[in-house]
């Protein structure tokens, strides 16, 4: 069951606007990483489902970040499917994100009340989405979908939308800034807060530094 509430997730995603992304078969490594988002100011993680046994993993990070970070928000990205949706939301998962839209994993989150973020690639896809109780959409691939200028322009006829954009995001000024002044709610950022060499160097100090960096630029971007 979900330690948050839909409202609580949703606004934490606002609140702070950055969402990272990330998958280690190890459960240590996921555990620093989880640790230095969260010494950064992350305080939504979303662990994605792309590997063998890659539930189990979640199930032991969730309970371990509930007694070491508290406050942070962990749910599962890359669900395709609602059997797989519901499989995280038994070990906890408090949002649910997947690369495409299925009507059938929104049923299931929806019955649970927890937050459903799809994948949407055009305008109609994310009105149907909206129209199945999606209060979040992400935009996705962000980078080959219109960038900044699709979500611009897209939010011009439908103001009320709530866009995460995934794809193309990168910690730097120029990159959040022209995100976040075309009108996203919300950033998901993978492989450019997470180097290889840093995480083959057990360096969390830069990655919470990172987080930190990208927080201070969105937070001046709105």
């Amino acid at each position: 069951m979900a330690r948050f509430s839909k409202i609580e997730v949703l606004d934490s995603m606002k609140r702070t606007g950055m969402v990272p992304v990330f998958y280690n078969a190890n459960i240590e490594i996921a555990k620093q990483v989880v640790k230095a988002c969260y010494e950064g100011g992350v305080r939504a993680f979303e662990f994605t489902n792309r590997g063998d046994f890659a539930h189990e993993i979640f199930g032991e990070l969730n309970k371990w970040a509930a007694k070491e970070c508290p406050e942070m928000i962990l749910g599962v990205g890359s669900i395709v499917d609602a059997p797989t949706a519901s499989l995280y939301l038994q070990l906890g998962a408090n949002f649910i994100v997947g690369p495409l839209f299925n009507p059938d994993v929104a049923k299931v989150c929806n019955r649970r009340l927890v937050p459903y973020t799809p994948g949407c690639g055009s305008v109609s896809e994310i009105g149907f989405a909206q129209e199945a109780g999606c209060d979040l959409t992400k935009v996705f691939p962000a980078g080959n979908v219109g960038g900044p200028s699709f979500v611009k322009n897209m939010k011009a006829p439908m103001p009320w939308s709530m866009i995460m954009a995934t794809g193309a995001v990168e910690p730097t000024e120029e990159n959040l800034t022209a995100w976040f002044k075309a009108g996203v709610t919300v950033v998901g950022m993978g492989s450019k807060l997470f180097p290889k060499e840093d995480i083959a160097a057990g360096n969390w100090a830069a990655i919470s530094e990172k987080c930190r960096y990208a927080l201070d630029i969105i937070a001046k971007a709105r």
